[in-house]
């Protein structure tokens, strides 16, 4: 098997895994999949589909994604991404739409890997990302006011504004237990670790919030009085459909696709870091495909990988796919045994779930970050963001991306105009004479979406090397949010291992931009000189007087 399509599991088991790293997995498994279980059931109700479809997809999906993936540590599932997607599509296609959808995107997914096309899904840029991340989360929140109010409303419009309407126009008959429900799972789900950050704060809620309305029969809606029993078997299905019919599907399908990639990466990446370790992209978006492909057919709903679970995963001491097959299996023995218990759980206890989960999504502070920053990253930023709560997703994203490329032309186009000729980058110099301990590495033309990651590995393979790090920026017109997010990330993993970080030769531009986004902060302003000679002289008296 060619070795980038190569599942992580099956390298993994070639080397041999250790039973103590075995124990581990497993009990981080354990720990994840009771973590996954209300989440799954709140995924499938948010997204306006049973109970049981969030579980079946954590089952099946949950075991191909780490069974067949290119990371050791990701956990696959449904996500809180996927439910305004999902609720659209089953509105206005039904239950088979989704089923052909869903198995049209794990097509084009498997397509995607099997092209290579893994790297290319890093050009969306971090303002994009954040843009319908952030957009998600206020829509999800949107969709659970009638829950955690416990509003008699027979049918929500999918319109955020007509949705706020209805709500304002049915708040009178608002059910207090309901409230205070919603409320208590907030306050338990965000505050139980505190006392305990072994067992989740949202498994606390449910069993706790359960009992306590079914003890006292407080009268407030169930999963059981909205949908009726959950079934604990599986059952394979066909959709039915018209061949003639499959060109409506192929716009939700590609949605899927492409926000089901994004994300999956997106987690793998950041995973990675964790655990200073490399996935293969290409073989997790077959995975990710083959899971889509499959779970429809059992009655699951879009699956990928779920960014909050692979890091519990990780946190719980899971190194290996082992824990997300464990992950599943778990899962799948809660389903057998007591799914005729969740059928009990308040459906004002899984708004407080996700309203909490909206809230995590919602990335306020690179929100925040990001209008601090370029306005070329708030156009993107904003355009996406909005369109994304008012319009649909697949309308944010087509336009996010055709406006973060005219935008980047734009920009570079103006450095064009404003750069002298005679900028041209300098013969190859030689670094051969710094002292032992000392690496330079330089930044050459803008550190813009397209090249943050790369730049960045670099930095950090080259830094990780190095007691000392001079970063030359001269040749740096600009930086977007992009390129600092991962500038950020590599300088803590960077200062984490003890390694001091310089940068030479910054424009004032660049600078302004470091500066709003609290890297120069990070590195310190005396660690940040206007020339080369400056930075290397500031880094032989570091050295000097801390020696390797």
């Amino acid at each position: 098997m060619n070795k980038i399509f190569e599942p992580k599991l099956f390298t993994l088991l070639k080397s041999g895994i250790s039973k103590e790293q075995l124990i581990s997995d497993i009990f981080a498994g354990i720990v994840v999949g009771i973590i996954a279980l209300p989440l799954a059931i709140a995924f499938a109700v948010a997204s306006g589909v049973s109970p049981e479809k969030g579980l079946i997809t954590a089952v099946v999906a949950g075991f191909l994604i780490s069974f067949l993936g290119g990371s050791r540590v990701q956990i696959g599932g449904p996500t809180g991404a996927f439910i305004v997607i999902i609720y659209a599509i089953v509105e206005k296609y039904g239950v088979d739409g989704l089923i052909i959808s869903t198995v049209m995107s794990g097509l084009i997914l498997i397509a995607f890997g099997l092209l290579r096309l893994g790297t290319l899904l890093k050009y969306f840029p971090h303002p994009l990302i954040v843009g319908f991340t952030s957009g998600i989360a206020v829509v999800i929140f949107s969709t659970q006011i009638k829950d955690a109010l416990g509003l008699e409303i027979e049918k929500l419009p999918s319109e955020f504004f007509q949705k706020w309407v209805v709500y304002f126009y049915n708040i009178d008959s608002t059910n207090l237990y309901a409230l205070i429900i919603t409320a208590a799972t907030i306050l338990i789900t965000l505050y139980s670790k505190k006392i305990t950050t072994k067992i989740p704060g949202s498994f606390i809620a449910i069993i706790f919030v359960t009992f306590i309305v079914q003890a006292a029969n407080i009268p407030v809606t169930t999963i059981e009085s909205f949908f009726g029993e959950i079934p604990n078997t599986f059952s394979f299905s066909l959709p039915t459909f018209d061949i003639n019919n499959l060109h409506m599907y192929i716009a939700p399908a590609l949605t899927i696709a492409l926000l089901g990639g994004v994300e999956s990466l997106l987690s793998a990446v950041v995973s990675d870091g964790m655990i200073s370790a490399n996935h293969r992209s290409n073989t997790e978006l077959i995975a990710q495909g083959i899971a889509n492909v499959v779970t429809p057919f059992f009655g699951g709903i879009p699956a990928t990988g779920a960014i909050a679970r692979t890091a519990t995963n990780v946190k719980n001491g899971g190194r290996t796919p082992i824990a997300g097959i464990v992950h599943a299996l778990t899962l799948l023995l809660i389903m057998l045994i007591f799914a005729s218990y969740a059928k009990l759980i308040p459906m004002a206890c899984l708004a407080g779930i996700l309203i909490v989960v909206s809230y995590n999504m919602s990335e306020w502070r690179s929100f925040v970050s990001i209008l601090r920053g370029s306005s070329f990253d708030i156009i993107v930023l904003l355009s996406t963001f909005l369109l994304t709560v008012f319009v649909d997703l697949t309308v944010a994203i087509e336009i996010g991306v055709v406006l973060s490329s005219l935008l980047f032309m734009k920009r570079m186009a103006d450095i064009g105009i404003k750069t002298p000729s005679q900028i041209d980058i300098d013969v190859l110099e030689d670094y051969s004479y710094l002292p032992e301990g000392i690496s330079v590495y330089e930044i050459s033309g803008p550190f813009f979406f397209a090249s943050a990651k790369q730049y960045s590995e670099v930095i950090k393979n080259i830094g990780l090397k190095s007691k000392i790090l001079i970063i030359r920026m001269r040749h740096v017109p600009f930086v977007d949010s992009t390129a600092l997010h991962n500038f950020e990330e590599t300088i803590k993993t960077l200062q984490d291992s003890g390694i001091k970080l310089l940068l030479s030769g910054v424009n004032a531009s660049v600078h302004n931009d470091l500066k709003k986004h609290k890297i120069t902060s990070l590195i310190g302003e005396e660690n940040i000189l206007d020339s080369f000679d400056k930075a290397l002289k500031h880094a032989k008296d570091i050295n000097f007087t801390n020696p390797l």
